[in-house]
């Protein structure tokens, strides 16, 4: 009979959705816990067909990118580090960082016995060939990237994953003359030994004898195999995984003797055999992973693989008493540099080159201080791993809750010494942590007397674990399918990168169109469209970026071939430009738009509403010394964007069809936050966090578009920062860019959407959403809320204490997500930005947003011909005392659309990278953010940094391109 259950990756998304209920898929701030990307499947339940193809259950696609830009290289400079290590041991050279304090790492390791310890430094035919297996994985940084990471060695053990690189699949080997050659090769250029073929390597002398006989090898090594028994005379060359003082007596004394090479070198297996950790992993599931990872320094991942910090700590015992420990220096590593992902950096940028901001790790992991967290940190608890010195757990914080959190604290401030690793959970499929086990293959060269490293010899295989029960006997298997599509690799090896502003700029645009014209379904690309996809200078155009190839390109023929390449995806240059209809351009560009517009932010910014940020007020002595008063102003602007609402409803004749209402919640955190004043009026129920929603009907009820802003605002850092002229009080942003520029175009958009909805043009219902809570310490807290209550279906409106409306069962379709839209920078102006999520239905979305601004574009040129700004030239801002800019002409504005390729999207900081993890259909809609200015969390972000015909004309085809996507008739 056959077996039709799901095998490989179609059982890691099996039993979708898992989530729907109340509790079952929270979201945690970044800033308290970094989650695991979700990947393959997301919570909203788009397949990734670039991740999976159907007719390959076991492949998981890796692309160029990732392996030529991260993977490749960072396999090398990870591999030379362990390397240093590995020859030190091999040498005989004191290395505590594989001994560990007191040598208690290599105390009764069966892989680097005292048989064999005492030969260090004297086995000079030792090539160090070693075959050591990488735990890697993809995480999330606090900049929203998602990069290969490192977690240590294999909890899998290297043979396992030695033997199944030669697979690709459960029952399926690799090409035979493929793993010959991979053995041929490494006996050449290690040992100097030349042999084609298996019946050379036979006579050669090369066998194999196996450890782990639950193993099923190759086909290819039947003729290598031995076992115990065999005569050991005539082998030169033997790979085996057995510990060293497990194998033969007669073949240990070959080895150290020189008549006979072990493969792997016996030194790179200890991490396996170490005590300490194997007592650990008793606790701690993937402990085995660590005692590799302490080798390696901290790396953030740019142009490369990320490596998170791990190491020792040593707290001095607060009497001064206390068990005596050998501690070695040289181990302990008792600080940390903390990133934000508020830092004014770019995303391209590599911000541990920035000026480190070092603090003491117990600090880092659970100080709650404000003196500590500053304006942008949180203790880091959950993003660690402790133990003691006897190699207890103390803490896993994934997993952690408040209790172990308050325990793990009390154990540190006994004093002592503590390991410790940082971790950032690994990618999820479904309810599955996935991690690749990937051979590091290196070897001193026979040539050169170097070491050398083979980077994408051996690819390994990947495994998948159930994140709530964890049984490395029984994974998921899975196997890496490296791509090699042919243009994404020229693109990455043909181009001189001195010619872009940042890493892969040009092959990143190419690789971006034509992962665009993939997702749109290989139709053709509009011209247009092409040109805002791509990073170039703003006056350049496509046809000028396409003739640069000639002098990036590193041969003529490759520029002339990447060219017609691009050119078969792109609309012909004599298509013309057609256009729709604009939607909502006859209410959006007029000046009484304008003026409301600018008037709604100076009143939001500028009148009654003061202290604005979530946690107001903050109860200390300089924060209250300096507010002009005591309570949090979000429950009063709140009801008034709830009674602005209700009025614009009852003014449109739509009482009983559209409502206003609110979301309600409570701000749940790990730690206790009782200095911020807005949590612990929460916690004691004396208040609660909302979201302010309004429901626009349309004709399918069953869907909707979302319009979102937050109308929080952040502390400033000039009020705060004493290095900046600060006292360190923390005190609310007026907020007129960041974010009433959104938070009025909000109340505009929702006189258009009602009228819209009175006519019957709405396909399907518009959502207007002020989420609470975007800014820092509350983190997206609105933003999280509302895509927890999409994803378990618990979404209510309360219209007031006794009535609510169920919108558990409606699908978004598409948001836009508005986040400063007002500035315009001054050295690069009339741009801003169209930033969608990685799903294949924001990107969709992002091309509706593009209509809409050509629209704009196009129609501003007549406009400005009209009598009323006929002649007028652009706006200014307004100076001291002056209410609001004199008229002006239209501006047509360059909305880039920038996709995850592109380093300038500023999508993830803000609540769209919210949606887009969830896998929601996002687009972020900003301006072309200054990351230098002022105006941006300081006492500059008021209505004299705003352009208002810019600010208006971005809020205009925002509504419009939410309009393009309520009135499609199917989206």
């Amino acid at each position: 009979m056959e077996n039709n259950d799901p095998v490989g990756w179609k059982k890691l998304t099996s039993g979708y959705p898992w989530f729907g209920s109340e509790g079952r898929f929270p979201l945690p701030a970044y800033s308290e816990f970094m989650p695991s990307p979700k990947v393959g499947l997301s919570p909203y339940g788009d397949l990734d067909k670039f991740l999976f193809n159907d007719d390959d259950p076991y492949g998981w696609n890796v692309s160029e990118l990732e392996e030529e830009g991260e993977l490749k290289p960072g396999m090398e400079h990870i591999g030379r580090q362990v390397m240093h290590y590995l020859s030190k041991l091999g040498k005989g050279e004191t290395e505590y960082h594989i001994s560990g304090h007191g040598g208690h790492n290599l105390k009764d390791n069966p892989y680097w016995p005292d048989e064999l310890s005492k030969y260090a430094g004297k086995l000079e035919h030792e090539r160090y060939v070693v075959f050591l297996p990488f735990a890697l994985s993809r995480t999330q940084d606090d900049k929203g990237r998602v990069r290969w990471t490192l977690f240590g060695g294999s909890e899998q053990g290297p043979e396992r994953v030695f033997w199944n690189s030669f697979k690709s699949s459960p029952d399926q080997d690799i090409p035979e003359k493929e793993s010959l050659s991979f053995i041929i090769r490494i006996l050449a250029n290690a040992y100097g030994e030349k042999v084609e073929g298996q019946k050379q390597l036979v006579e050669a002398g090369f066998r194999i004898l196996p450890h782990d006989t639950s193993i099923n090898l190759p086909s290819w090594t039947k003729p290598f195999v031995i076992n115990q028994e065999t005569f050991f005379e005539n082998i030169k060359y033997l790979i085996t995984f057995k510990p060293f003082g497990q194998l033969p007596e007669k073949v240990k004394s070959h080895y150290i003797e020189g008549k006979l090479a072990l493969l792997p070198f016996p030194g790179s297996l200890v991490f396996w055999g170490m005590p300490t950790y194997q007592k650990l992993s008793k606790n701690l599931p993937l402990a085995m992973q660590i005692p590799l990872l302490k080798l390696i320094a901290r790396h953030s991942g740019h142009g490369g693989i990320r490596v998170p910090q791990a190491g020792w700590l040593h707290e001095p015992h607060p009497n001064g008493n206390g068990k005596q420990i050998e501690i070695h220096k040289e181990l302990v590593n008792d600080t940390y540099h903390r990133t934000h992902r508020w830092q004014r950096i770019h995303r391209h940028e590599d911000e541990l080159l920035q000026q480190p901001r070092l603090a003491r790790l117990i600090k880092v992991f659970f100080s709650t201080d404000l003196e500590t967290m500053g304006l942008y940190d949180k203790p880091m608890a959950r993003n660690c791993q402790l133990w003691t010195n006897e190699f207890d757990l103390i803490i896993d914080g994934p997993k952690a809750k408040r209790a172990d959190i308050v325990k793990a604290e009390t154990e540190l401030a006994k004093g002592g010494l503590f390991g410790y690793r940082f971790l950032f959970p690994p990618m999820c499929v479904g309810r599955h942590e996935v991690f690749w086990h990937r051979p590091m293959v290196a070897y001193l060269s026979k040539q050169t007397n170097e070491f050398e490293m083979l980077t994408e010899s051996l690819l390994g295989y990947m495994t998948a674990y159930d994140n709530e029960n964890v049984e490395i006997a029984k994974p998921i298997e899975l196997w890496p399918r490296l791509l090699q599509r042919p243009i994404y690799l020229k693109s990455l090896h043909f181009f001189d990168s001195r010619h872009d502003h940042y890493a892969n700029q040009t092959a990143m645009n190419i690789m971006n169109l034509f992962d665009t014209w993939q997702m749109e379904g290989q139709k053709p690309l509009a011209r247009f469209y092409a040109r805002h996809l791509i990073r170039i200078a703003k006056h350049e155009t496509l046809e000028q970026w396409l003739d640069s190839f000639a002098e990036k390109a590193k041969d003529l023929e490759s520029a002339k071939l990447l060219r017609k390449e691009i050119e078969n995806i792109i609309e012909p240059i004599d298509k013309p430009l057609e256009l729709p209809d604009p939607i909502t351009y006859s209410t959006t560009a007029v000046r009484s738009f304008e003026e409301a517009w600018w008037n709604d932010i100076h009143y939001l910014a500028h009148g009654q509403f003061i202290n604005k940020d979530n946690a107001d007020c903050v109860q200390d002595e300089i924060t209250l010394s300096k507010v002009p008063h005591k309570h949090r102003d979000l429950e009063q602007l709140g009801d008034y964007l709830i009674n602005r609402h209700r009025e614009a409803i009852a003014k449109a004749g739509m009482e009983g069809k559209a409502f206003c209402g609110e979301l309600p919640f409570e701000w749940r955190t790990d730690f206790s936050f009782d200095v911020f004043g807005g949590w612990r009026r929460n916690q004691e129920k004396h208040t609660y966090e909302r979201n302010i929603l309004v429901v626009i009907p349309g004709k399918n009820r069953n869907e909707a578009v979302v319009m979102g802003d937050h109308y929080d605002t952040a502390y400033m850092e000039d009020i705060y920062e004493v290095e900046r002229g600060g006292s360190g009080a923390r005190i609310s942003a007026n907020g007129a860019d960041d974010n009433y520029s959104a938070t009025s175009t909000l109340l505009q958009a929702a006189l258009v959407f009602l009228q819209l909805s009175k006519e019957d043009k709405l396909e399907r219902d518009v959502w207007l959403i002020h989420l609470t809570g975007e800014e820092f310490p509350s983190d997206c807290l609105g933003a999280r809320n509302f895509c927890q209550a999409l994803i378990e279906r618990t979404l209510k409106l309360r219209l007031d204490k006794d009535q609510s409306i169920e919108l558990s069962n409606t699908k978004i379709v598409g948001a836009f997500v508005m986040d400063m839209i007002g500035h315009n920078k001054d050295i690069d102006q009339d741009i801003f930005q169209i930033s969608p999520g990685k799903s294949v239905q924001s990107l969709k979305i992002a091309h509706e947003a593009h209509i809409a601004n050509l629209l704009w574009n196009t129609k501003s040129h007549k406009w400005n011909k009209s009598n009323e700004r006929q002649h007028l030239s652009r706006g200014k801002r307004i100076s001291e005392g002056q209410q609001i800019p004199e008229i002006a002409k239209h501006l047509s504005l360059f909305g880039e659309v920038r996709t995850h390729f592109d380093p300038h999207s500023s999508i993830y900081n803000t609540d769209g990278q919210i949606f887009s993890d969830i896998g929601a259909p996002i687009v972020l809609f900003m301006e072309n953010y200054d990351l230098h200015r002022t105006g941006y969390h300081d006492t500059h972000d008021t209505m004299e940094n705003l352009d208002l015909d810019y600010g208006a004309a971005i809020a205009a085809i925002c509504i419009e391109a939410a309009a393009r996507v309520a009135t499609k008739k199917r989206f």
